[in-house]
């Protein structure tokens, strides 16, 4: 008796997925090329596959469904960017399967366990880990995966990624500060995943200010409380002579430091600039406004949300390596009006 074929034959000799061959199976031909759908039917047909009726129910019944990871669903930004792959993914057909990650390498790699379980048809990540390692199995599995927002340093050629250009922007914001009259760069962190999108904002911001003759200083918040901040900054404000900006570095650092302002009667512009990553349109009402680098996650999660349908129609895959959306500075508030 001749061996049974398998979608894993007609995936070889068609030089396509799983996914793609599942997807003909089933009838979604949506986002397909005429010419990829051909030449899987023709494979089909001439190794004579026929899919057992109890796969098919099963690839019919979770099919059409891409897994998205987000590091803090509690996280306004995360929110944004899942909404922004929805809107994008509903639109070709698709559902997605949220899960929060809580920013832990444990929960991340338990997820993706459960996603490729469930037999998506892709996952949008955005990573706690920086080394692929975490995701290598993805590809084993040949299941199509984008990675958004955050970077991860050892990332094959094959996958694609869409970020900001967090380094670029934050050294661009320390020739801004120089042109301001500024001396001393304050950072407030706060590093809750491996693959922080924190690490390229800091990196941009210590070559802007070596090169530009500026004090860099970075106080980590991870692990400690309002009262601990509260004692760390201003001590370290009072060690810093000329002008300071003070830069958040991710929104909810923010809330943070707009409650110490309030305790110890510090004021901005006054005493200090403030920068923030941040979309919060309540921010020009606060004081004299916060000067904002702002991101428009909606707008990265449709990116990721097209490169991944892009990479899941194309034979073979193809990756965008690098899809730059650059922060947009607001530049009518805080220190830019004053100086």
């Amino acid at each position: 008796m001749n061996q049974r074929v398998t979608i894993g034959d007609v995936t070889k000799v068609a030089g396509v997925s799983g996914t793609t061959v599942s997807r003909i199976i089933n009838g979604h031909y949506e986002k397909m090329r005429l010419a990829t759908r051909q030449r899987v039917e023709a494979v089909i047909k001439e190794l004579h596959f026929i899919p057992t009726a109890s796969a098919q129910r099963l690839r019919q019944r979770q099919g059409h469904v891409i897994g998205v990871l987000v590091g803090d669903i509690a996280n306004p930004f995360s929110f944004l960017l899942a909404k922004g792959i929805d809107d994008i993914l509903k639109q070709a057909g698709y559902d997605i399967l949220l899960m929060n990650t809580n920013n832990s390498l444990e929960t991340e790699k338990r997820a993706l366990q459960r996603l490729y379980q469930q037999q998506v048809d892709g996952i949008i990540v955005q990573p706690n880990s920086g080394h692929f390692s975490q995701f290598s199995g993805l590809l084993r599995a040949q299941i199509p995966l984008e990675i958004v927002d955050r970077e991860v340093w050892d990332l094959p050629a094959s996958v694609g990624t869409v970020t900001s250009a967090n380094q670029d922007a934050c050294y661009q914001l320390g020739r801004i500060l120089l042109n301001h009259g500024y001396h001393n760069i304050l950072a407030i962190s706060a590093h809750f995943a491996e693959a922080s999108g924190q690490i390229p904002r800091i990196a941009g911001l210590e070559t802007a200010a070596n090169d530009f003759g500026l004090s860099y200083h970075n106080i980590e918040t991870r692990g400690h409380g309002r009262d601990w901040l509260a004692r760390t900054f201003t001590h370290q404000l009072a060690q810093l002579s000329g002008r300071t900006a003070v830069i958040s570095l991710m929104g909810p650092v923010l809330f943070d430091l707009l409650s110490i302002f309030k305790k110890h009667h510090l004021t901005f512009p006054q005493d200090f600039g403030l920068v923030s990553f941040d979309d919060w349109e309540w921010s020009q009402y606060v004081g004299d406004g916060i000067f904002l680098l702002k991101q428009d996650m909606e707008l990265m999660g449709n990116y990721a949300a097209k490169c991944l349908l892009k990479s899941m129609a194309t034979i073979p895959p193809a990756a965008q390596r690098f899809c730059p959306l650059k922060p947009s500075f607001a530049p009518q508030f805080n220190f830019s009006i004053n100086y």
